[in-house]
């Protein structure tokens, strides 16, 4: 069967969910085959709190942090939050890293956005450290540990480590370090070209693409009803005109290099005038095509399945911000892995 992931956090979903929301969607998730439950952080709820009420609601879901950014927290202390969790999922915990953005490091944490990479490739080599068991005596750049060992073992012998990167250095680095890759924003004909360097720098590191997961996260909703698309086709083109204009520089260098620059130009412009409903209009039809993944079921399958052969190993369905709940249920069950690998319309 093929994998598929979501991610989902009732605080962020815009749909009014609450805690029973969010456990019936992981146990639908959980009962349809989904392979891990995904969620992030940003103002609203941290990840690690979601994900552990996910794993005492579920039974095969693997849970993972999509993702903990690497300047909120200590990598010591990332270490013991991905072990407890991994304890309580009984060995289901997927560690997803990301550097975040100057903005959101900057000025929601206070902290000096510098030498993300370094800091990045610093963590993993300590959180490995640590979950291996061993003493951490770490002599880096941003950190000098002395003596600190884990006190509890998690289950899996190794905590799949995954990483949100986009960038060519960062690639490199998922390529020699990661176990999965977690990209967003992700045009279908681009994910080849972007996956290459990360096998290269694999190959050149003794490792085979293969061991790497490329998990990229999409938007995706199922409707029949023409109105209620045109609305979700509406939510995207917000969403994604937040990321390209309200984000700083880092989505926007991503679309520019995906082929749409005049596009992505329009909205800054857009965005910078607080214009925000001329920023999403200027999102042009091709992007919403290549990028997301909206429509009736059949239509939905069939571009998830694009994206398979674009080189997806287990696409990430995210929902548009808004999206009401019974829509997410629908979308997640039109989606799952048995209907997709049966090939139902």
């Amino acid at each position: 069967m093929e994998r598929i992931g979501l991610t989902f956090n009732p605080s962020r979903s815009g749909s009014g969910a609450n805690d029973d929301d969010l456990i019936n969607v992981a146990k639908l998730a959980d009962g349809l085959g989904y392979d891990t439950f995904f969620t992030g952080e940003s103002w609203g709820r941290d990840a690690l709190t979601i994900l552990t009420a996910v794993a005492c609601h579920t039974t095969n879901l693997r849970v993972g942090t999509g993702i903990l950014p690497v300047f909120s927290r200590t990598p010591t202390l990332i270490a013991q939050s991905i072990a407890s969790l991994d304890l309580i999922s009984k060995g289901r915990a997927t560690l997803g890293l990301g550097t975040s953005g100057k903005i959101v490091i900057e000025e929601w944490h206070g902290l000096p956005y510098k030498r993300p990479l370094e800091r990045t490739r610093e963590y993993i080599e300590i959180i490995r450290q640590a979950l291996s068991g061993g003493a951490v005596n770490h002599q880096g750049t941003f950190f000098n540990l002395s003596r600190f060992r884990l006190g509890v073992a998690p289950v899996q012998e190794r905590i799949p480590i995954y990483l949100a990167s986009l960038g060519p250095k960062n690639l490199e680095m998922t390529g020699q370090l990661a176990d999965g890759w977690l990209p967003i924003w992700m045009h279908y004909q681009k994910l080849p070209e972007l996956t290459e360097p990360i096998a290269t720098a694999a190959s050149k590191a003794g490792r085979d693409i293969s061991q790497i997961t490329v998990a990229p996260q999409t938007m995706c909703y199922t409707t029949d009803d023409p109105q209620e698309l045109a609305e979700v086709e509406g939510q995207v083109r917000a969403h994604m005109a937040y990321y390209i204009g309200g984000m700083g520089s880092y989505y926007y260098d991503l679309f520019c290099r995906s082929g749409f620059q005049a596009e992505a130009s329009a909205v800054k412009e857009a965005w910078a005038a607080r214009d925000r409903e001329k920023a999403a209009r200027a999102v042009s039809d091709e992007m919403l095509e290549g990028i997301a993944i909206l429509g009736d079921a059949a239509t939905c399958r069939s571009r998830l399945e694009r994206l398979r052969k674009s080189g997806a190993d287990m696409p990430v369905v995210a929902f548009p911000h808004g999206a009401p709940l019974e829509g997410v249920k629908r979308t997640l069950e039109a989606l799952a892995p048995a209907k997709i690998s049966a090939g139902t319309g």
